[in-house]
């Protein structure tokens, strides 16, 4: 396990003696102390989810977000029934379902890849889960019906997923699973196989359904956007742990620890070693070839010790000669490498001077448009330390939420 993961962050309430929740609030799905160990052919173990517990609550759209082998997608697995967990239990709707089959358990899954029936038509595919159930034929045509109308694909009943777009198939993928009515509804990185432009047409589209539907969601992405713009809450996992959970914007103003700061946010935040000193009353954070004044805000405890990383995220960087009056003790020379005009504003990677030749000390900061920023120049900008933060060097503790 990396440092960062050390006694995460989760920000939930604890479960109180009867299993309820501190608040009043009804817990659609509670994790407690899951644990998933796989068995590798050499006879190793790997530790995929690694003892995550989190309640979720009635209506609750919760995003899992992390890279690539973080746990999210095998702890989504868990939670449907395609994975049973080595320990802890999952209970849903007040139900241990820890050893139940997935068709005992009331969930629906979106996949990533849809799992249409290619040979059935949009109707039959929607209601495919309610023909299994032997429900009555009349009430089957209703609800498809209604599910159609409700996803704007009513004209398409007849067609096959091979007339179909992506955006099309995809949106049959989510009536299949809403038709049923379920409890909970779980989401295996629906949208990775569309293009840019469906993808935010799309993410609206879930936004809208959730509104209007008001189902508990577990939404599996490595998408960080998809991550902020949909989630009544983010979970992000690293290394099969929760590093914190948290509103989306809670998670990007006060991450956790470097992790979370260093994953959410594009680009992301950028982070520098430092001494921090105190000079007649100011706090002032010295790193290798700049010294920048922190507010009071940013104190940390005082046997913390002195060295820490600041992290700064790009959007706090401005072109000194836009602002008026620059404050010296807030300004960073520079030397500029890449101009990348991004239309309201120029993404600009930096060194600072004295580094020129240290591929390391390179960062981004993201300035107004109107700057005049050239490749190969020395530049002045000015930091907004106000929304920095310090960071544990040994442990990756954010130390100033």
């Amino acid at each position: 396990m990396s440092d960062t993961s050390q006694e995460p962050t989760t920000e939930q309430p604890q479960a109180g003696e009867n299993g309820a929740a501190a608040d009043d609030r009804r817990v659609s799905l509670r994790l407690d102390g899951v644990t998933k160990e796989f068995t590798e052919d050499d006879g190793g173990t790997v530790v995929a989810v690694d003892d995550v517990s989190l309640d979720v609550y009635d209506g609750e759209f919760i995003v899992l977000v992390g890279p690539s082998g973080c746990g999210k997608t095998t702890t989504l697995r868990t939670v449907a029934g395609l994975e049973q967990p080595t320990r802890g239990r999952i209970v849903i709707d007040g139900e241990d379902v820890s050893g139940q089959e997935p068709r005992e358990r009331d969930v629906a899954m979106v996949f990533q890849n849809y799992a249409l029936y290619p040979h059935k038509t949009v109707r039959d595919n929607i209601a495919f889960p309610l023909q299994i159930r032997k429900f009555p034929k009349g009430e089957i045509a209703e609800r498809v019906e209604d599910t159609a109308t409700m996803l704007g694909i009513g004209e398409l009943l007849d067609r096959r997923p091979s007339d179909l777009s992506g955006g099309q198939q995809q949106r049959v993928a989510l009536g299949r699973a809403i038709v049923r009515d379920p409890g909970l509804f779980l989401f295996d990185e629906p949208l990775s196989n569309l293009d840019a432009k469906l993808r935010i047409q799309m993410r609206t589209e879930l936004n809208r359904l959730h509104s209007r539907v008001g189902k508990t969601s577990l939404y599996v992405t490595h998408d960080q956007a998809e991550a902020m713009t949909l989630s009544d809450r983010v979970v992000v996992m690293n290394d099969g742990e929760i590093q914190q959970v948290a509103p989306p914007e809670e998670v990007y103003a006060n991450p956790a620890n470097r992790f979370v700061a260093g994953f959410i946010g594009e680009p992301p935040m950028n982070f520098f070693d430092v001494r921090v000193e105190a000079r007649d009353g100011t706090l002032v954070a010295v790193g290798d070839g700049f010294e920048l004044s922190l507010p009071e805000a940013l104190a940390v405890p005082t046997d913390a010790g002195t060295d820490f990383e600041l992290g700064v995220r790009p959007e706090d960087f401005e072109d000194a000669a836009l602002v008026d009056d620059a404050d010296p003790a807030r300004s960073m020379a520079v030397h500029v490498g890449v101009v990348e005009p991004m239309g309201p504003h120029k993404d600009l990677a930096v060194r600072p001077v004295g580094r020129e030749d240290d591929p390391d000390a390179e960062f981004t900061a993201r300035v107004s448009n109107a700057t005049g920023a050239t490749e190969g120049e020395r530049l002045t900008l000015v930091v907004d330390t106000t929304n920095a933060h310090l960071f544990d060097r040994a442990t990756g503790d954010n130390l100033t939420v």
